[in-house]
């Protein structure tokens, strides 16, 4: 790991599809940063193995090892800062964070949600959109706050709800604009394009 780039520390509960479209937009040149490490509360998170491919450090931290919330936040929070992490992503995290990670990275957690913000906050975004007849969904990329699916938003893709979609078909098919968009909007974080004023984030160029 290089001492003078910027780092990005990761924390992903599942397939890592999303960590997957960082990592190749790192080799590709297109985000100017480096994967310090990442984390996952699953041991058999598929993200951990994605990340070992690719030679970057890959920890997993079982909640059931901590007394409470807290406490596994603060450890999390340790493995970070001793990676020297600059900028959190959660990409599929599915744990609700306290106040020590949004105290040691204020304004600097990035969440990908699978809706238009605020609509279909929480779980099964998805499927939520579908059982209301929603006609568009998409995704969202918004800094982390203490309410879950909140924060202010930094940028969002619209993706139409097709005649006869399932909740996989329609998922599918906002995976594929978020692995677009997240990149950009990490990149646009790097170059210090993003600033952030209550609950408005004020973008430097477009993302």
């Amino acid at each position: 790991m290089s001492e003078s780039k910027f780092t990005i520390g990761v924390l992903a509960s599942g397939r890592g599809t999303n960590l997957q479209a960082i990592i190749n937009s790192i080799e590709a040149g297109i985000i100017t940063a480096q994967i310090g490490v990442v984390i996952s509360d699953k041991k058999d998170a598929k993200a951990l193995e994605r990340a070992r491919e690719h030679h970057i450090p890959a920890f997993s931290v079982d909640p059931k090892a901590y007394p409470d919330r807290v406490a596994y936040d603060t450890a999390v929070v340790r493995i970070l800062t001793e990676q020297k992490v600059e900028l959190v992503i959660f990409a599929g995290y599915m744990r609700l964070i306290t106040n020590p990670i949004l105290e040691a990275f204020p304004n600097k957690i990035i969440n990908i949600h699978p809706s238009l913000l605020p609509a279909f906050p929480g779980l099964h975004a998805q499927r939520q959109a579908l059982a209301c007849g929603a006609k568009i969904s998409g995704c969202t990329i918004h800094f982390v706050d203490a309410e879950v699916d909140h924060g202010p938003i930094i940028s969002q893709v619209s993706v139409p709800v097709l005649e006869g979609d399932t909740e996989e078909s329609l998922t599918n098919r906002i995976l594929i604009e978020e692995h677009r968009l997240l990149p950009r909007v990490i990149q646009s974080y790097v170059e210090g394009k993003l600033s952030v004023e209550g609950r408005k984030v004020f973008q430097n160029g477009a993302i």
